[in-house]
């Protein structure tokens, strides 16, 4: 007998006696202990059975093929037949492993085995990970961590970057930052939810890559304090492109995002890698109205056409936006609410969203906001008598059609709100008329008598 073969005994008391496994232990005799839960009091009869079958009808001609062909067999036989705790598990994997980078390329048997791989790999984490109960919630760090139901097994562990098996592991969700992670996991997380840090009183940084070198951050991973390096020994460090700092894979996925910083200045909008934590943060902050770039960068209006077109759009919108709140008609169409997903649209000029430079760029929002500009003019202009009893005439010409403060052939004056045509209003040297009624009221009306 060889000591490299292994023995499975089949219960027979003679062969679990402590004198027969002292004797195997001495001789170095590998024994596969019975599998404890099977159900059949002898199952490896079966196995025996069926592989002597397959061999008398292949009819092996020598030993090297009677060897190959109990091999292919064995190969055949689910993972679950053979071995039900851990350590035997092991030693079948590491078996499947040899076989399968020594049997041929493409080869039958190498894809049966690389299936028995599979199922023998899928039971040593179930047995690893045994099913519990665990709550729906889970509160930590301010995450709010949801039970995912999900059986899908593309997801990736944030916390260890292993695989999510979702047929046979329980996983969670942050309900807040996406944060994805095992149930095993949960306990070692010590990042803090990205959206604590989300408000609107939360700013981007606006400074291009502001690196501070490597050095500066004593050869560590920015995040987890990980050794790193940019040689990869003992681990790669790499760069986020937002926070211009290093860290080391585990934090760092090599993911892109579009850099408020180089919109902002270069009108560039070309994904950069970032690491997990920027991530999420900035796709947390991209619907967010932050950015007045009035104030960041006002050149930018000079070189970038479509910023101008979209001002006064938005410009035009806050005009018509007492009209719609006072007109009956209006509110129960719910014009306003066409805007929804940019709130901000209706109470500012001057705020944006990265998502709104996004959209700009690409031309999509121009084009929307375009077609809501249009809906909205024609219901005051055309559509709804009440709006249009609101317009203007012109005082300095008296002439034309009714004006309106959206109307692009317009001036507005600045103190009384009043509407005239724009080449009437500068061929009068910008003097309303309205004004100056006031004014001369003012001065001819007598004082209130003063209490006595």
């Amino acid at each position: 007998m060889k000591r490299g073969w292994v023995f499975q005994h089949d219960n027979d008391p003679k062969h679990t006696a402590r004198a027969t496994k002292e004797w195997l232990r001495k001789k170095h005799f590998k024994v596969l202990e019975w599998p404890r839960q099977s159900p059949d009091l002898n199952p490896i009869e079966n196995i025996w059975r069926e592989l002597k079958v397959c061999v008398a009808q292949q009819q092996p001609q020598n030993i090297t093929a009677l060897d190959e062909i109990c091999m292919e067999e064995w190969a055949k036989i689910p993972g679950s037949f053979v071995a039900l705790d851990i350590e035997q598990l092991k030693m079948a994997i590491e078996e499947c492993k040899r076989l399968i980078l020594e049997l041929p390329e493409h080869s039958e048997r190498q894809k049966d085995t690389v299936v028995k791989l599979i199922h023998l790999r899928l039971k040593l984490q179930e047995l690893k990970d045994p099913e519990e109960d665990e709550p729906n919630l889970r509160v930590l760090l301010e995450h709010r961590f949801s039970k995912e139901k999900s059986k899908s097994v593309k997801q990736t562990c944030d916390k260890c970057s292993t695989i999510i098996w979702g047929l046979i592991q329980t996983w969670y969700t942050c309900t807040g930052c996406y944060y994805r992670c095992h149930s095993k996991c949960l306990n070692l997380i010590n990042k803090p939810c990205v959206r604590s840090k989300v408000s609107h009183k939360s700013e981007y940084e606006l400074s291009i890559c502001p690196e501070i070198g490597l050095d500066r951050q004593d050869y560590r991973c920015a995040e987890c304090r990980t050794p790193v390096s940019l040689r990869g020994v003992p681990s790669e460090a790499r760069q986020c492109d937002y926070t211009g700092q290093y860290y080391c894979s585990t934090c760092h996925w090599n993911d892109t995002a579009v850099i408020p910083a180089r919109v902002i200045h270069n009108w560039e909008f070309e994904p950069r890698k970032v690491c997990r934590s920027s991530m999420r943060y900035l796709a947390l902050m991209l619907p967010r109205p932050v950015l007045k770039l009035r104030e960041v960068n006002p050149l930018l209006f000079n070189f970038v056409e479509e910023l101008v077109e979209i001002r006064k759009l938005r410009q035009d919108i806050l005009l018509m936006k007492p009209y719609f709140i006072t007109c009956k008609e209006a509110m129960e169409a719910r014009l306003l609410l066409q805007l929804h997903d940019r709130q901000h649209f209706v109470e500012n000029n001057d705020m944006y969203s990265l998502q709104d430079l996004i959209d700009i760029s690409s031309g999509r929002l121009s084009c929307s906001l375009t077609e809501i500009h249009t809906t909205f003019a024609k219901h005051i202009k055309l559509d709804c008598d009440r709006c249009q009893a609101k317009g203007f005439m012109c005082e300095l010409c008296k002439e034309g059609d009714i004006l309106f403060p959206f109307d692009s052939h317009t001036s507005v004056c600045h103190d009384c709100s009043a509407v005239f045509h724009r080449d009437c209003f500068y061929d009068n040297s910008t003097t309303c008329p309205k004004c100056a009624r006031m004014t001369e009221r003012k001065h001819d009306d007598p004082p209130y008598p003063k209490d006595t």
